[in-house]
C-alpha cells in the first residue's frame, strides 16, 4: 500500500464534476490500484475514490486515474510531505460470525432462495481480493458473484463492487453481476447497490432454515 501525504486538489470528471479545493489530504493507493482521498475526520469514508480496475498515470505535480467507464479523478499535488509504500502481503479477509457463515452455508446448498433458478459454481471463489461467498450461474447462464452479511453496510457494497471488477476482468466468466444478501439492508447500502447495477436481497434466516415465514424479499 501507498500513503502520500500532500497539499492537493481534487477533481472528478464521469458521472458528474466534483471539486475539492486545496487542503492537506491523505491519499491512497492500494495494491489493487483503488485510489481513495481522505481528510483527517468523516470515519471510514474517503472524500473520493476510484475503484480497480484502473490506470494511473503520474506527471510533474499531476496524478490521472481513469477507469474503463470514462470516468477521472485529477489530483493536483502542491506539496507532498510525505510519500511512502509497505508491502502488506495477503490479507485473509473478514471473518464470518456464525449467522453470515450459516447463511453462506444454507445458501450454497440451495441459491434458488436468493433468484429462481440460480445454480451454484463454487463457494469461497477465490479472487486476488479475497474469497467471493458464491459464485452462482442463472438458468439463462449468467454468472453472479454473490455477497452474504448478516447486516448489510455500504461497506459490504463496496467490497462487492471490488470483487465485480476484478471477475470481469476474467474473459471466461464475464460479463459477471452482483447480489448483495442479508437480513437487513440498510438504505443508504441499498441506493448505492441499485447505483452500482447490483441486486439486493432480504433473507429471512428462518425461512432458509426450514421455518415458514414470508418475510423473504426482492428489490
Amino acid at each position: 500500500m501507498r500513503l502520500v501525504f500532500a497539499r492537493c486538489t481534487v477533481d472528478y470528471e464521469g458521472r458528474l464534476t466534483a471539486h475539492l479545493p486545496e487542503a492537506t489530504r491523505l491519499i491512497m493507493v492500494k495494491s489493487d490500484g483503488c485510489v481513495a482521498i481522505h481528510a483527517d475526520g468523516g470515519a471510514y469514508k474517503p472524500l473520493n475514490w476510484m475503484n480497480a480496475p484502473n490506470k494511473i498515470v503520474e506527471e510533474e505535480g499531476v496524478w490521472r486515474v481513469s477507469n474503463p467507464k470514462g470516468e477521472m479523478l485529477i489530483i493536483t499535488l502542491h506539496e507532498i510531505f510525505s510519500d511512502f509504500t509497505h508491502e502488506m502481503g495477503m490479507d485473509p479477509g473478514l471473518q464470518k460470525d456464525g449467522v453470515e457463515a450459516h447463511l453462506q452455508e444454507l445458501l450454497a446448498d440451495d441459491p434458488s432462495f436468493l433468484v429462481e433458478g440460480l445454480e451454484l459454481i463454487k463457494r469461497e471463489y477465490p479472487t486476488d481480493l479475497g474469497p467471493v461467498d458464491l459464485l452462482c450461474r442463472t438458468s439463462k447462464g449468467e454468472t453472479v458473484a454473490v455477497e452474504i452479511k448478516r447486516r448489510g453496510e455500504i461497506d459490504g457494497v463496496e467490497q462487492l463492487t471490488r470483487y465485480l471488477d476484478f471477475l470481469n476482468r476474467d474473459p471466461l466468466i464475464k460479463p459477471v453481476h452482483g447480489i448483495f444478501a442479508a437480513q437487513e439492508i440498510r438504505p443508504q447500502a441499498k441506493v448505492l447497490a441499485e447505483d452500482r447495477g447490483i441486486q439486493c436481497v432480504v433473507i429471512d434466516y428462518d425461512e432458509i432454515r426450514g421455518i415458514e415465514s414470508n418475510r423473504l424479499r426482492l428489490f
